[in-house]
């Protein structure tokens, strides 16, 4: 027998199950690994078997979940590799198309802000699942109507047509680069969330509803153990009470016949 080391439960007393090493109030950690704390009967058994199959079923899935995040995180990453060689090479060409316009028509700053009105280029957004992860997808689109017309400028026209055709691609990359990384960002942190929850159930939730289950297994054992051993007391009490009734009628039903065998009370002697 051994006694808790909680405070709480200092004067109870552990009752020895399969391992030997818990206290029954508390359930404390033992060679054989933590349990919950519930009571040993049949019906828990049923309700504990049953969350021991849904832990391993959400084990499972959450497993399989976690193998394909990782592989759209791998494919997401090649993507964002390219997408910043695109990038790269989409700023490099538009910064040499707008030292051909300076060179060309000078500054034209003023100009290209006079001329603006409305953004030519909007962004919509729509909302892509993956694994059941919600991640945004940014898309550019062109708005209605085209962009201002400088042909008519005295020199430069064609320089600026091309460097506006070249930044409009750069936008299109950035806007592409910037769904992979937003992606890229949530799907690791759903990553990382759904890691713990695969570790926690693997190495906290199913070894400590095995160990429950086997515990209820082997109190029960123990109970219907120490049921059998009090029927069969029982049953030799009876059967020792029924040998001693027996016994006192056979030594009544003697002792009552015992003067017709001897002929009662001794006769005097007769005197011829």
């Amino acid at each position: 027998v051994q006694t808790c080391a909680l405070p709480i439960c200092g004067a109870c007393l552990a009752r020895r199950d399969k391992a030997g090493l818990r206290c029954l109030v508390h359930g404390g950690m033992s060679g054989a690994g933590a349990r919950l704390n519930v009571f040993p009967t049949r019906q828990n058994l049923q309700v504990m078997k049953v969350k021991l199959v849904g832990a391993k079923k959400g084990h499972s899935l959450l497993k399989k979940k976690a193998d394909a995040l990782t592989m759209r995180l791998r494919l997401l990453l090649r993507n964002i590799l390219k997408a910043k060689e695109d990038m790269g090479a989409a700023f490099r060409e538009g910064n040499f198309a707008l030292a051909e316009v300076k060179y060309a028509a000078g500054d034209i700053k003023p100009t290209v802000i006079e001329s603006v009105g409305v953004a030519q280029k909007k962004v919509e957004i729509r909302v892509d699942n993956i694994a059941g992860v919600k991640v945004p997808v940014f898309k550019a689109v062109d708005a209605a109507g085209g962009g201002a017309d400088h042909t008519g400028l005295s020199k430069g026209g064609q320089q600026i047509a091309k460097a506006r055709t070249v930044f409009s691609k750069a936008v299109d990359v950035l806007v592409q680069l910037a769904t992979l990384q937003t992606s890229f960002v949530i799907l690791d942190e759903a990553i990382k969330v759904t890691s713990r929850r695969v570790n926690a159930l693997d190495s906290v939730v199913i070894p400590r509803i095995g160990n429950t289950v086997e515990y209820i297994k082997s109190e029960l054992d123990e109970l219907e153990r120490e049921e059998f051993f009090r029927l069969k007391r029982s049953q030799d009490k009876k059967r020792k009470d029924v040998a001693a009734k027996q016994l006192a009628a056979a030594e009544a039903a003697l002792v009552e016949s015992s003067p017709m065998i001897t002929g009662g009370e001794r006769d005097p002697d007769l005197i011829f």
